[in-house]
């Protein structure tokens, strides 16, 4: 129970990694607000409240200001308080990108990638950061990939966002230190977090494991540990950094 009594959002919590994350803090503790852009953020709060936790949806789509804000007010209202904020949403799953070389990206396929991945990040960190100050301590997880550090070839937008993630976090773990909020950036490497993958999908997933230390495929339980780790007062001194979950596929 490291997070007893703390409120935390899950943004992008209706699927796969992010729905593994809520329970992941819900077990611990946590009071979860899980945002998403569908309604399957509801079958997640009410797999929290079946286990005996507390936990709201709201529909959420991160690139709307408006949106955000009415995230944040949601939690504060029910629970007074927020203590958490994992930016998990993005494009690149549950929404598919275009698997294509960089000549071949469209302009529109960029530009909603970079409203949802970059600018969605952006925009839930500023509407929940008045609240964290207000606590007077705070944790911000933001999600980045380790494609970053592989340069992953045929999704040069999605690797191009996820870098921007990690610049992001670099510049609010500055601006945030003073108000004791640690703001830190978790790469997983590929996670089988389909919930109905296709046999081609298990392949894409599986293919990785080869040049892991660990050689298996990665799930989103993986991540959990680290992700409660990084929400909880065992980090209370670690912020502006950059924590790779990957089973060993790159080692930075």
């Amino acid at each position: 129970m490291r997070l007893e009594g703390k409120v935390a959002i899950i943004t992008g919590a209706g699927h796969g990694i992010g729905r593994a994350y809520a329970l992941g803090l819900a077990r611990e503790g946590a009071r979860v607000l899980a945002a998403d852009i569908d309604q399957a953020a509801e079958e997640t709060a009410r797999q929290i409240v079946a286990a005996g936790g507390e936990a709201l949806a709201v529909r959420t789509d991160v690139a709307d200001q408006q949106s955000t804000e009415a995230m944040a007010r949601a939690a504060a209202d029910r629970w007074g308080r927020i203590d958490i904020l994992v930016n998990n949403a993005a494009i690149f799953a549950t929404i598919p990108i275009s698997r294509v070389g960089f000549e071949d990206v469209s302009v529109d396929e960029w530009d909603r990638l970079m409203a949802v991945n970059v600018r969605g990040v952006w925009l839930c960190c500023r509407a929940v950061a008045p609240y964290l100050r207000r606590a007077g301590k705070g944790k911000i997880v933001n999600i980045s990939s380790s494609t970053v550090l592989e340069g992953s070839p045929t999704r040069a937008h999605y690797v191009a966002s996820k870098a921007a993630v990690i610049g992001l976090t670099r510049t609010l773990a500055r601006e945030l230190g003073d108000a004791n909020v640690c703001v830190n950036v978790l790469l997983p490497g590929s996670t089988l977090s389909e919930a109905e993958p296709t046999e081609e999908i298990i392949k894409m997933r599986a293919k990785p494991a080869e040049k892991r230390a660990i050689k298996r495929v990665q799930r989103p339980d993986d991540l959990v540990g680290t992700m409660i780790f990084l929400c909880s007062d065992d980090s209370d001194f670690i912020t502006g950094q950059s924590i790779v979950c990957d089973g060993g596929g790159v080692l930075n």
